[in-house]
C-alpha cells in the first residue's frame, strides 16, 4: 500500500487567484484521498474555506521579499515541520521555495515546488529561486522555462493541469444570490471577469472599463462584473464608476466585487465570462462561452479549433498575440449579438467536455502523488549520477539507437539514477529525447560534469578504433582518464573494439583500458581483441548491443511515414541499407543489379534506407543511378524509433549497416548482411541468419539463391529470429546488471 504522506502546503497567502485556488482544490483532494494535509500561508479568503474541511492553516508571513520576514518564516515552518511530523513540503511560489529550500538543505526532508508561472529572473531573483527534488509545472511550456532558465533536469519536471471541480462549477450551480445581490434579472446579458486586481495581471480588466461605453451601446442593457481584488483594484474602480457616470441605464453597467469566494456562483450568472488560466477553465466546467484573454496573450473564443494552442500554455495564452481593446470589443460583442442562446450553450457544452477529459482535479492530484512518490524515493535513496560518453549528436541512427536504449535501460533500474550524455549537438539532442545534455567538446562543461557523477558509462558502439582517425580514439580515452583522475567509476558500456591497428594505439588503449573499473562487449570478437592487446581479462564480459532492448513505433505509423515520403504501397517493400566504405565501386554496381533482379523477378518495391544523414544519402543515390528499375530513397533525417518502425513494413532487409541488421532483428524481419566489419559477421552468426559475404567478394549467384529461399519460406526466418533475437535481448540487459554490481560495490 502506497504511504499517505503528511504534506505541508507553503505559499504567499489565500487571497483570491489562480495559484491559491489551485492549492485549496489540491488539499481538498488529497485529504479525501487520505492524505494529512496542513496549509501555512499569509492567510485570506480561502482560510475559511479551508477550516470547513478540516485542514489546518498556520499563518506564516511568506508574503514579501522582506529579510526579518522571512526569518520568522524558516522558524514558524520549523515548528510546524517537527508539531507536524511533516513528510513533504509542497512549495508554491518563489519566497515559501525559498525558505523551504533551506530546511530541506538543513533538515533532509522531502521537497517539491510547482511553478504555476514564469518568474523575472533579473536583478539576481534567478538566485532566489529554488526548485525543490522534484517541480510540478502546470503546462509544458512552463516545463521548458525551467529547462532552459533554470537547468532543472528534465526527468524532475512533472507535468500537471489545473485541476477543477466539476461539482462546484456547474451548469447546475444556482446563481440566485448572486443576482440579488447585484440585482440582475435573468435576462439581462450579463459578462462576468476573474482575476486579480493587481497591475501584473489586470490589463484586460482595464481594458473591459476603458470599452465598456462601447460595449454598453453595442449590447443593450449589458451588466459587467468584475471579480477580484488587488494593489490597483481602487484606481480600476475608480476608473469604473467614472465609466458608469457615460453609460445610459437604470442600473449601473460596471460592478466591481473585490476579492471574493464565492467564484462558482458568480460565473454561474455570466452569459459570456472573460479570463484566463483556472478561472477560465472554472467557467467552462460551468458550461460558459468563455473569452480567453489575459496579460500575457488573446485566444479569444474558446471554440474546438483553439484547444491545441490552449493546452500548450494551460490557458494562459503565453506566445499568443496580446490582448487588445479591439480584439475583446469585436469578440465581446459577436458573442452576445450574434451568437444564438443554442450556440453558446453547445460552445459551453463542449468546454465543459473538455474539463471532464484533460482537467478534472483527480488527475491533479495524481500527478502531485507521482511526483511525491519519485521526490520521497530520490530523498530515501543513494542518488547516482551517470554520464554518457558516445558518438552522440552526429545524425547516426545506430548511435543514437545505442544512446536511446542505454538511457531507457538505465531510467529503468529507478528514478535514482540521473543521466548526462555528452553530445555533439546538445541543444537537438534534448529538444528530441529530452535528455539532460552537455557539448562533448567544451572542455570545461565536461570535467563538471565528470566531477559530479558516480561513474561514466563509455559507449556502446565502436567508439575504440582507429580506422576513422586516432583523434576519435583519443578523445575517447582521454574522457576515460580524466574520470579515473578524478576518482570515478569507468566502465565501458556494450563496446565494439577495434580496429585499432597502429601500434602505438595499442598500446595506449591497453594502458587507458586497464584503469577501467568494468568493460562489458557486444562482441567475442571485441573481448579476444581486447585481450590481445593485454588488457585484464577479469574485467571484461560479453553482453550483447544494447539496441536489441529498443522499441519503436508501430507499423501503421511506419506506413504513413513511407506514404508521406511519396513511397508507393502498391506492392511489398524490401529495405536497403549501405554505407560508404574503401574500394566499394565493384560492389556497387553488383550490388544495383541485385535489387534490380530483386524488383523484377519478385515484384518488390526497393526502400533505400538512410541511417546516417547525409552519408548515406550518397552513397545510396549511387546505387540508384546504377539501377535500371525504379527505387525510393527516404531522405528524412528519422528517428531510431521511426526507422524500426519503418523497417517493421519490410518484407526483408538487405544491408551493411550493424544496426539495420538490429532493428530488422528487433522487429523479427528477416535480414541478409553484408560484411565490411567483423562485428557484421559476428551477428550474422549469431542471428543466424544469411551473409551475402564480404563486399570485396560478392557472389551475386549466391546471394540471389538466399534471397529466393528469404522469399518462398520467409516464416522460418521469422521463427529463427523470435528465438535467437530473445537471447540476445536477454544479454543486452546484462549491461545494466553488472552496471548495479559496480555501483553497489562502489557504496560498501
Amino acid at each position: 500500500m502506497a504511504k499517505k504522506y503528511t504534506i505541508l502546503m507553503t505559499l504567499m497567502g489565500l487571497e483570491i487567484g489562480g495559484a491559491e485556488t489551485h492549492v485549496v482544490e489540491l488539499s481538498k483532494e488529497l485529504k479525501k484521498l487520505g492524505y494529512k494535509i496542513i496549509v501555512a500561508s499569509n492567510g485570506g479568503v480561502y482560510e475559511k474555506e479551508l477550516k470547513e474541511y478540516g485542514i489546518v492553516h498556520y499563518r506564516v508571513p511568506m508574503n514579501q521579499r522582506n529579510v526579518f520576514k522571512m526569518i520568522k518564516s524558516y522558524f514558524l515552518l520549523r515548528r510546524i515541520i517537527e508539531n507536524e511530523n511533516v513528510d513533504i513540503i509542497h512549495s508554491h511560489a518563489r519566497i515559501p521555495g525559498f525558505i523551504c529550500g533551506f530546511l530541506h538543505k538543513k533538515y533532509g526532508i522531502t521537497f517539491v515546488t510547482s511553478a504555476h508561472w514564469v518568474f523575472y529572473t533579473g536583478m539576481g531573483l534567478k538566485y532566489l529561486t529554488n526548485w525543490g527534488q522534484k517541480v510540478i509545472a502546470v503546462s509544458d511550456d512552463i516545463r521548458q522555462y525551467l529547462i532552459q532558465n533554470y537547468k532543472v533536469h528534465y526527468e524532475n519536471i512533472f507535468v500537471t493541469i489545473n485541476g477543477i471541480d466539476t461539482n462546484k462549477f456547474s451548469p447546475e450551480t444556482d446563481g440566485k444570490n448572486i443576482r440579488k445581490e447585484f440585482d440582475i434579472a435573468e435576462n439581462e446579458p450579463t459578462l462576468v471577469y476573474v482575476s486579480r486586481m493587481d497591475e501584473s495581471r489586470a490589463l484586460v480588466a482595464r481594458q473591459l472599463i476603458e470599452i465598456a461605453p462601447r460595449i454598453a451601446q453595442a449590447v443593450k442593457g449589458i451588466r459587467i462584473l468584475i471579480v477580484g481584488g488587488g494593489d490597483v483594484f481602487d484606481e480600476l474602480n475608480q476608473k469604473a464608476q467614472e465609466q458608469n457616470k457615460k453609460i445610459d441605464g437604470n442600473k449601473k453597467c460596471i460592478m466591481m466585487t473585490g476579492a471574493r469566494t464565492d467564484i462558482n456562483e458568480l460565473i454561474s450568472v455570466a452569459t459570456v465570462f472573460v479570463g484566463v488560466s483556472r478561472a477560465a477553465l472554472e467557467a467552462m466546467a460551468g458550461g460558459k462561452t468563455v473569452i480567453v484573454a489575459g496579460n500575457e496573450g488573446y485566444i479569444g473564443i474558446f471554440e474546438q479549433n483553439k484547444l491545441e494552442m490552449a493546452r500548450e500554455n494551460n490557458f494562459c495564452c503565453r506566445g499568443c498575440e496580446y490582448s487588445t481593446e479591439e480584439r475583446l470589443y469585436k469578440d465581446v460583442v459577436y458573442a452576445f449579438n450574434q451568437m444564438t442562446p443554442e450556440q453558446r450553450q453547445q460552445v459551453g457544452l463542449y468546454g465543459r467536455n473538455v474539463i471532464f477529459e484533460y482537467y478534472s482535479v483527480t488527475t491533479m492530484a495524481m500527478h502531485c502523488i507521482e511526483a511525491y512518490d519519485a521526490a520521497w524515493k530520490a530523498n530515501h535513496q543513494k542518488q547516482y549520477n551517470v554520464i554518457l560518453s558516445g558518438y552522440y549528436g552526429f545524425n547516426n541512427a545506430g548511435d543514437e539507437a545505442i544512446l536511446l536504449s542505454m538511457h531507457k535501460n538505465i531510467q529503468a533500474l529507478g528514478e535514482n539514477y540521473h543521466i548526462t550524455v555528452l553530445s555533439n549537438k546538445p541543444e537537438e539532442t534534448k529538444a528530441k529525447y529530452h535528455m539532460d545534455v552537455v557539448y562533448r567538446f567544451s572542455i570545461r562543461e565536461v570535467l563538471k560534469a565528470i566531477k559530479k557523477c558516480d561513474v561514466l558509462l563509455s559507449g556502446g558502439g565502436s567508439l575504440l578504433q582507429d580506422s576513422t582517425s586516432t583523434r576519435s580514439l583519443m578523445y575517447y580515452l582521454s574522457i576515460i582518464l580524466a574520470a579515473r583522475i578524478m576518482g570515478k567509476k569507468v566502465m565501458l558500456y556494450a563496446n565494439g573494439i577495434g580496429p585499432v591497428s597502429r601500434e602505438k594505439n595499442r598500446r595506449i588503449v591497453k594502458m587507458v583500458v586497464n584503469k577501467a573499473d568494468l568493460i562489458t562487449l557486444r562482441e567475442a570478437n571485441s573481448y579476444a581483441e581486447l585481450k590481445a592487446m593485454g588488457v585484464e581479462e577479469r574485467k571484461c564480459f560479453v553482453t550483447a548491443d544494447p539496441v536489441f532492448t529498443m522499441d519503436s513505433i508501430t507499423k501503421q505509423q511506419g506506413m504513413e511515414l513511407l506514404k508521406k515520403a511519396g513511397v508507393p504501397t502498391d506492392k511489398n517493400f524490401v529495405g536497403v541499407s549501405v554505407r560508404n566504405w574503401k574500394d566499394m565501386d565493384g560492389f556497387v554496381d553488383e550490388f544495383a543489379q541485385l535489387c534490380d533482379t530483386i524488383q523484377q523477378k519478385y515484384n518488390k518495391t526497393i526502400v533505400f534506407i538512410v541511417m546516417q544523414v547525409p552519408h548515406d544519402i550518397k552513397i545510396s543515390q549511387k546505387v540508384q543511378k546504377r539501377m535500371k528499375t525504379k527505387s525510393y530513397l527516404l531522405k528524412n533525417n528519422y528517428s531510431p524509433y521511426e526507422i524500426m518502425g519503418i523497417i517493421k513494413c519490410m518484407d526483408f532487409i538487405l544491408s551493411m549497416r550493424l544496426h539495420t541488421l538490429i532493428f530488422a532483428a528487433r522487429q523479427r524481419v528477416p535480414l541478409i548482411g553484408f560484411v565490411y566489419d567483423p562485428k557484421i559477421e559476428y551477428y550474422l552468426e549469431k542471428l543466424n541468419m544469411p551473409s551475402g559475404g564480404a563486399i570485396g567478394k560478392f557472389d551475386m549467384e549466391k546471394t540471389l539463391h538466399m534471397v529466393e529461399d528469404m522469399v518462398q519460406n520467409r516464416q522460418k526466418y521469422v521463427d529463427i529470429l523470435n528465438r535467437e533475437a530473445e537471447q540476445l535481448e536477454k544479454r543486452a540487459h546484462y549491461n545494466e546488471k553488472y552496471l548495479i554490481k559496480l555501483l553497489e560495490k562502489s557504496k560498501k
